[in-house]
């Protein structure tokens, strides 16, 4: 075989429809857009258009908020360390932080943290240090005789504010002065 005989399957491409070729085409004139008006131009969307009534997203009542900026942990539950101990992948005399659940294979990317829940059951006795954990966790840690840390991180947008005073409020009387009460 050479270069210049290499070829794709039968069927692998398929030619883009070129429009307003002429009637021959098929898709001539109009160019399958049916005929004049604002849908027949291009870049124009009316979505959520109902025809003069009231649209559907705009009847319904919203519900909850959506957080802009979300804060994403990577969870560890108390099993997967219990399993990731038993395979030897985790050393329990050890302390375990972020970086050992990293070179554990237990976590790809911290994100904001690692949070610590607690599915499953541990056995090993663990001195853990994680950006948050849940109250079940915790005990559950602590029953075997372990320590759990969770290390409070101040946002960025906290320590770049500076605490302001509260201001205080004048009150004018106009009783001392004597004008307006005759």
């Amino acid at each position: 075989m050479q270069l210049n005989q290499l070829r794709d399957k039968p069927g692998a491409t398929e030619k883009r429809t070129r429009v307003g070729r002429g009637p021959g085409s098929g898709k001539g004139k109009t160019a399958g857009r049916g005929h004049k008006g604002q849908k027949s131009r291009t870049g124009v969307s009316i979505r959520g258009f109902e025809g003069g009534q009231m649209p559907i997203y705009r009847r319904l009542p919203k519900r909850g908020f959506n957080i802009v900026n979300p804060k994403e942990f990577a969870v560890i539950n108390v099993g997967r360390l219990q399993k990731v101990i038993d395979e030897g992948r985790l050393d329990a005399g050890k302390p375990v932080d972020g970086a050992a659940l990293e070179a554990a294979g237990m976590v790809r990317q911290r994100r904001d943290g690692v949070r610590l829940l607690a599915s499953g059951e541990l056995k090993a006795k663990l001195a853990i240090t994680v950006d948050h954990a849940s109250a079940a966790a915790i005990a559950a840690v602590e029953k075997v005789g372990g320590s759990v840390t969770v290390i409070a991180k101040a946002s960025a947008a906290d320590e770049a504010k500076p605490k302001k005073a509260p201001k205080k409020k004048t009150t004018k009387k106009s009783d001392e002065s004597g004008e307006g009460n005759e």
